[in-house]
């Protein structure tokens, strides 16, 4: 299609550009199960019924969700200062830890109602003191954040797998993981709270973890958008040259920013260690942080946005373990294929589809203009 182009509207930006692109990624995933001879309208009724259709099914899908929600609003904090932070795996392995040695360390003996606050102050810390060091090293000595992110991934797996193997194993336990914490410092689920107002659900690992996410939407829109520093954050990451002109200083912004989205990224530790596992152990990150990546460009770095692409991960991580569970050719791995295909087009791919819907308007524009002009 060729053409003038046209601006996308907001609503088509928003909206219309991630419809299309979950679209083109459903339509390549049907091709692959129609290979292996299964039919791919009921591969999408049984992600969906999997999901969305049964109370077991929603608990998990929310608790997907929350986690995604963690992580993508971590790496749209960074994208509108124009970094690229792709640590939010360490930063939400470290923040992790960070809850379960304030658990471990005060379980017993402070209540519950010091622990949570406590807990998410340190996990914010210890996320945003993981991301200091790449910060600072962007800021001030021109190292790529991509490549100091990537390092510190590394970093933190290997750090904690040195601290689960060698000191903070509980005793005589065969495993790489901590004792479990005291139930008074446990987050209540979702089914127990549910369970006090007379309202039955099965037992998921959705907890109270959500409520924080959600919180953390309203507080990061309300940073980014309504405040003077996220004024200066947008300004750095529209036109570092403009922002200096402006008396903006642009290395405290970076700095701030990625602590800012290493705290937020840390989130997970809250809602895994405190909220699904209580004791510490390793690979509770499941690679939330590099889905956050694929969550904040589809979300188009928005956090109404992020709580949507974050449910649509969810539904696609719940959805696709039952049908990987229901459909006997759907092994795990063609499952683990359509996420990919999902993220590819929903990342990487994400602006595929812009030009010939720029022309698309464009023509529309165009002739409705001339019709104006008759009228």
């Amino acid at each position: 299609m060729s053409g003038p182009r046209a601006p996308l509207p907001r609503w088509a930006d928003i909206i219309l550009l991630p419809a299309i692109n979950i679209a083109m990624a459903l339509m390549v995933s049907g091709l692959i199960i129609l290979a292996i001879g299964e039919d791919p309208l009921q591969a999408v009724g049984i992600m969906l019924k999997g999901a969305l259709g049964y109370d077991e099914g929603i608990g998990y899908t929310l608790y997907y969700t929350t986690n995604f929600i963690f992580t993508g609003l971590a790496v749209a904090m960074a994208f509108h200062a124009g970094l690229f932070n792709i640590g939010g795996e360490g930063q939400a392995y470290i923040g992790g830890l960070g809850v379960g040695l304030v658990l471990l360390a005060f379980d017993s003996a402070l209540p519950f109602a010091v622990l949570l606050p406590l807990s998410i102050v340190v996990c914010a810390l210890f996320g945003g003191a993981w991301a200091l060091i790449p910060a600072y090293l962007q800021a001030y000595r021109g190292s790529h954040i991509v490549i100091t992110t990537i390092m510190f991934n590394f970093i933190a797996a290997a750090l904690m797998v040195y601290l689960m193997v060698n000191v903070l194993i509980a005793p005589g336990s065969m495993s790489p993981e901590s004792r479990e914490v005291a139930e008074s410092a446990q987050l209540p689920f979702m089914h127990e709270i549910l369970g006090h107002f007379g309202i039955a659900v099965v037992a998921t690992p959705l907890n109270l973890s959500l409520v924080w996410a959600l919180i953390c939407c309203l507080l990061v829109w309300i940073y980014v958008w309504h405040t003077r520093w996220g004024y200066e954050l947008r300004t750095v990451g529209q036109s570092e040259k403009a922002a200096v002109y402006a008396g903006v200083n642009p290395r405290r912004v970076i700095v701030v920013t990625l602590c800012l989205s290493g705290a937020l990224a840390g989130f997970v530790g809250v809602n895994e260690i405190m909220g699904v596992h209580h004791r510490l152990l390793l690979n509770f990150t499941a690679g939330y942080g590099f889905t956050g990546i694929a969550v904040a460009l589809m979300g188009r770095n928005h956090p109404l946005g992020v709580v949507l692409a974050s449910l649509l991960f969810g539904i696609l991580y719940q959805g696709g373990a039952e049908l990987a569970f229901e459909a006997p050719r759907m092994t795990r791995e063609i499952v683990v294929t359509i996420q990919g295909l999902v993220i590819l087009f929903s990342g990487a791919l994400s602006f595929m589809a812009r030009p010939w819907l720029e022309r698309l308007f464009g023509r529309l524009l165009g002739s409705v203009a001339p019709a104006a002009e008759r009228a």
